[in-house]
């Protein structure tokens, strides 16, 4: 017995040696902006998508995956805090409205304004310094919307590297918004790489990340492409579609004309804007191109023998607008509908069992990338912080279902609510009601006369969210305290 005794205690010691020794994996973490739902190649809707189908066959497609937020800022924020917007402080945009009217800021005047000085909380632990203690080397290159000031900006909030432009949305080639030079790299504002397309920007510099850390230490990139986003320019031509590099328009259905003069231009006098047509053309070159750069880092990452040791994350920060194609769900980004918190989302992990070929049905959102992500990593999340997600990998394995049973949505006066299968809408007042998502995700069929105990149970557990985030530590820019 006692020999039996000593060899078990020298095979456990063997196998805790040998979980020490295996390497923790990468994270490779790609976030498109405004992707429709149905805008995966592999949907058959036209598009063209080659590397996302092939994350899609080699990994698990998630269909009822939510984010927090039917807009860029708050969506952002929730993803790297794990956090719902209510409860992080950025639950609404860092954005300034007047050069949507033609406003020219002068730099005098645009560095005191809100989009310049707002910024999240420096309170909030966000993903690179939550995965910092496992040994993660961090990049960012892309969009980052979550501040301007130094303060702000990654390389203050746990990223080792940033290259990108620091707000809500730019010109493709100028990188300004609206005017205002906008790329950054880490600390110092650039404009090195103006007149370049900003999508091959952030490849060349995901991809130096790659070759400088692959196999030498774990590492967690974060692409968040700002395509196929409408370029944020003054010129309504520009800002009234996409921009893309001609060969990627080239690969679709010529369009004529490709401009119109719209007499009732949003933004002022009758002005020559883009067509639909060429607007949903210019939309889907923009994905097809981020496509070919998500291409490329998967690419490298097999050289490196390095991608299936690699957790690759592919989502869109919210739903699609403009061009997009959010099929078959009911509306687009800025609403509480379907179409404008439903994502596209694939994970390829085969290392940590996810399995290829797979379509999973799970309820799922972006609130539970942290505490996954830190699981993968071997490490707790964050202490002393109140996380709205949790472990999603036993549900992506197939070993059990999704713990998550709601969601809440709240976007100034529109209302979103997820309990179950019921989904609760309220447009402000203007439409909205209560839809079974699993015999209706379109939203088309209001169920609010017929059940009107499940309606109360709802929004009696918004109410009690409600009442939770605003008893929640208060956190800024936006809060009172």
């Amino acid at each position: 017995m006692l020999r039996l005794f000593h060899w078990l205690a020298a095979l456990l010691l063997l196998l805790s040696s040998s979980l020490a020794a295996a390497p923790k994996p990468n994270i490779l973490l790609i976030v498109s902006d405004d992707q429709g739902y149905n805008d995966l190649g592999s949907l058959g809707n036209g598009i063209i998508t080659p590397a996302l189908d092939r994350l899609a066959a080699e990994g698990t497609r998630l269909t009822n995956f939510y984010v927090s937020w039917p807009a860029c800022t708050p969506s952002r924020a929730s993803l790297l805090t794990g956090r719902y917007p209510q409860r992080n402080g950025i639950y609404d945009m860092i954005r300034n409205e007047a050069p949507d009217y033609g406003k020219l800021y002068t730099p005098e005047e645009y560095d005191v304004t809100f989009e310049r000085v707002g910024g999240m909380d420096l309170r909030e632990v966000i993903l690179p310094t939550a995965l910092k203690p496992a040994g993660y080397k961090s990049g960012i290159y892309g969009k980052w919307d979550l501040g301007t000031l130094k303060r702000f900006l990654p390389t203050s909030r746990g990223f080792d590297d940033f290259y990108g432009f620091v707000n809500t949305g730019i010109d493709y080639f100028t990188h300004r918004r609206y005017g205002v030079p906008s790329m950054y790299r880490n600390l110092e504002p650039t404009v090195e790489d103006e007149g370049t397309y900003c999508t091959y920007l952030f490849e060349r510099e995901a991809l130096r990340f790659i070759d400088q850390h692959a196999g030498e230490s774990p590492f967690f990139l974060y692409v968040p492409f700002n395509a196929p986003h409408n370029s944020s320019a003054l010129e309504p031509e520009i800002r009234s579609t996409v921009q893309a590099p001609q060969k990627y328009k080239d690969l679709y259905p010529a369009v004529d004309p490709e401009t119109q003069i719209n007499k009732k231009y949003r933004y002022g006098a009758p002005a020559t804007v883009t067509t639909r047509a060429a607007r949903q053309r210019d939309y889907r070159a923009a994905v097809t191109c981020m496509d070919d750069a998500i291409g490329k880092m998967l690419d490298r990452l097999e050289e490196k023998q390095q991608l299936d040791n690699t957790i690759v994350i592919f989502f869109s920060d919210n739903g699609g607008g403009g061009g997009a194609d959010n099929a078959p769900l009911r509306g687009h980004k800025g609403q509480t509908w379907e179409g404008g918190i439903r994502v596209p989302c694939i994970v390829r992990w085969p290392d940590g069992g996810v399995k290829p070929m797979q379509v999973n049905d799970a309820f799922l959102t972006s609130l539970e990338l942290l505490p996954s992500l830190a699981a993968a990593a071997g490490i707790a999340p964050p202490k002393d912080v109140v996380l709205d997600g949790f472990d999603w990998w036993p549900t992506l394995r197939g070993e059990q279902p999704s713990p998550r049973k709601e969601m809440f949505w709240k976007r100034r006066d529109l209302i979103g609510a997820r309990v179950g299968k019921w989904k609760w809408v309220d447009m402000a007042g203007k439409a909205g009601g209560l839809y079974d998502l699993e015999a209706d995700p379109e939203e088309r069929n209001n169920l609010a006369q017929s059940h009107p105990e499940v309606l109360k149970h709802v929004q009696a557990r918004y109410a009690n969210w409600i009442a939770e985030m605003e008893a929640a530590e208060p956190r800024g820019p936006f809060r009172d305290f």
